[in-house]
């Protein structure tokens, strides 16, 4: 594992149209790339999240393995370590920086791969949640170069009743005083925690709080779950950014672009990678439905539903090992074909 590093770009105009005068994505590698420049797994972020928070699915013996492939976790736009809100100078810092796309940061990798290591092709591209957005967007926008995808608990387009749910969150974070004329000009202390709480009941299932699943992490009560685990999480993170991201998350659709003019089939069916497909059936915002009816349209995908209590957690397994087992597994096999 190197450092964490930053790569810029220089002045990107985004599909918005506005640009970045000074655009950068700060990434982190795991193992070696070989001398073909074939062995590269891509692993975009997720929402909220840094490379460091998702980097535990990588080690010796895993899919993920280090010891096998050159793995690159590019921080996506506006989570605070690649350009965001709140690492921007004026005039495009906190609530005026631009909208940013998922097709942006896509672009923006592939540029990172060619010109940091000569990278043309990849192994892989594999993704949970918006790292699963993205995926499908690597998918669609460079089907030459990418040899599979998988996508865990994500979509090709961001679906109606998760439009909703994401409305629900904004709601509560800019509720805070702190939200004045677009942006936070302090730190919204209550809308955090408004947030924390208000996604805490829908990044897990109504199953995982009946069963009182929190108990086996630790937590005394729903109270001190909610407090010390959500509260705590979101809290980490900044305000505009978070905001500024889940725009991102709903805008996100492979058609939605010159390439495809908006025909999400044609966006689908251009999909060449061998794809797998894995939504929770427990998830209460990517739902499985979508993910079937994208499958559908695609040549060469495989749908695998992940039984699991978790609910949207279930693609991120970093505390239930028995999910944990079921998508390495299945990742190997794509892999191993």
């Amino acid at each position: 594992m190197t450092d964490a590093v930053r790569h810029d770009f220089g002045a990107v105009t985004l599909q918005s149209g506005i640009t970045l005068p000074e655009a950068q994505i700060t990434y982190q590698t795991y193992g070696e790339l070989n001398p073909a420049r074939d062995n590269v797994i891509v692993y975009p972020t997720s929402y909220g999240a840094h490379h460091t928070d998702i980097e535990w699915t990588i080690g010796p013996g895993r899919p993920l393995d280090p010891e096998r492939f050159f793995i690159i976790i590019p921080n996506m736009l506006c989570n605070g370590l690649s350009s965001s809100p709140s690492n921007t100078a004026a005039p495009l810092d906190r609530g005026r920086f631009p909208p940013v796309s998922a097709l942006d940061n896509v672009r923006l990798q592939a540029r990172l791969l060619e010109e940091a290591f000569g990278i043309e092709r990849i192994a892989m591209v594999y993704g949970w949640s918006m790292g699963g957005q993205q995926a499908y967007h690597w998918a669609a926008h460079f089907p030459d170069r990418v040899a599979r995808m998988v996508c865990l608990c994500g979509s090709a387009r961001t679906a109606p009743h998760n439009k909703v749910f994401l409305e629900g969150v904004r709601a509560a974070l800019t509720a805070d005083q702190a939200f004045q004329d677009g942006w936070f000009a302090t730190v919204p202390v209550r809308g955090l925690r408004a947030f924390g709480r208000l996604y805490a009941g829908w990044a897990l299932s109504q199953a995982f709080y009946r069963e009182t699943m929190w108990a086996g992490l630790g937590y005394g009560s729903v109270e001190d779950f909610l407090i010390r685990y959500w509260e705590a999480n979101f809290s980490r993170r900044d305000a505009n950014d978070l905001l500024a991201q889940s725009a991102t998350w709903m805008q996100s659709d492979i058609a939605d672009n010159e390439l495809y003019g908006g025909d999400l089939d044609a966006a689908l069916g251009a999909i060449t990678a061998k794809a797998l497909i894995m939504p929770g059936d427990h998830d209460l915002y990517f739902r499985v439905e979508d993910n079937r009816r994208e499958v559908a349209k695609m040549p060469n995908a495989t749908l695998k539903v992940i039984p699991s209590l978790w609910g949207h957690r279930a693609g991120n397994p970093s505390q239930s090992p028995t999910d944990d087992a079921f998508i390495n597994d299945a990742v190997a096999d794509l892999l191993a074909d």
